[in-house]
């Protein structure tokens, strides 16, 4: 059995891909002695000034709000990151609540998704402010500086290294879970290892 006790991954809740692959981490974490240390990043920061589709860019107003919520979560309860990324997740993914164009857009999810992991609703009070700005992209810096340019999300940490990705369409279970685990953590043992890329033939099958 493959372990390690130094996984960073970094997520921003919108994204299906990479509510994805944090499916198949929680899997993972079933099968193999690992701990995890989630980190806010941010889409909307990514791509802050960039000449995008106007559709697209009322999609990345929207994704301010949850984004300061889990900066503010993480500086202050760390701990409850990940109960309130998979709260929060399963309701934009699984329950298709994906928010609405626009700045507030996830208003109502972000209270709902606070109320029950059991965290004070004053969190939401920063999901239309620039008051963790700053720190947000600290954290989403964070990520660029490990992977480098060119990415999205997720970006995940395995020991010393790490890559945007994997990118997953479907969520593998049990010691299947481990498995794919084990490989990519012997991927980035090899310091001269960069890449692998395929054409995606199928959108995330939440």
């Amino acid at each position: 059995m493959t372990s390690t006790t130094n996984v960073t991954f970094w997520f921003d809740v919108s994204c299906p891909f990479c509510w994805q692959t944090s499916r198949w981490i929680k899997e993972v974490e079933k099968v193999r002695d690992f701990t995890v240390n989630w980190v806010p990043m941010s889409l909307s920061v990514l791509n802050d000034g960039r000449d995008l589709d106007p559709g697209y860019l009322d999609m990345m107003k929207a994704n301010w709000g949850p984004a300061r919520v889990f900066t503010k979560v993480a500086l202050e309860e760390p701990e409850k990151v990940d109960e309130l990324y998979t709260v929060m997740g399963t309701m934009i993914h699984a329950g298709k609540e994906s928010g609405k164009a626009g700045f507030g857009g996830y208003d109502d999810v972000i209270a709902r998704a606070l109320a029950e992991v059991g965290l004070d609703h004053t969190y939401a009070e920063v999901a239309n402010t620039e008051e963790v700005d700053e720190q947000l992209r600290a954290f989403h810096a964070g990520a660029i500086d490990s992977v480098g340019d060119d990415v999205g999300t997720p970006v995940i940490k395995l020991g010393d290294t790490a890559f945007f990705g994997p990118v997953l369409t479907r969520v593998p279970e049990g010691e299947e879970a481990g498995e794919i685990f084990d490989a990519a953590l012997r991927l980035a043992q090899y310091p001269y290892f960069f890449e692998i890329k395929r054409s995606r033939t199928e959108s995330p099958q939440v």
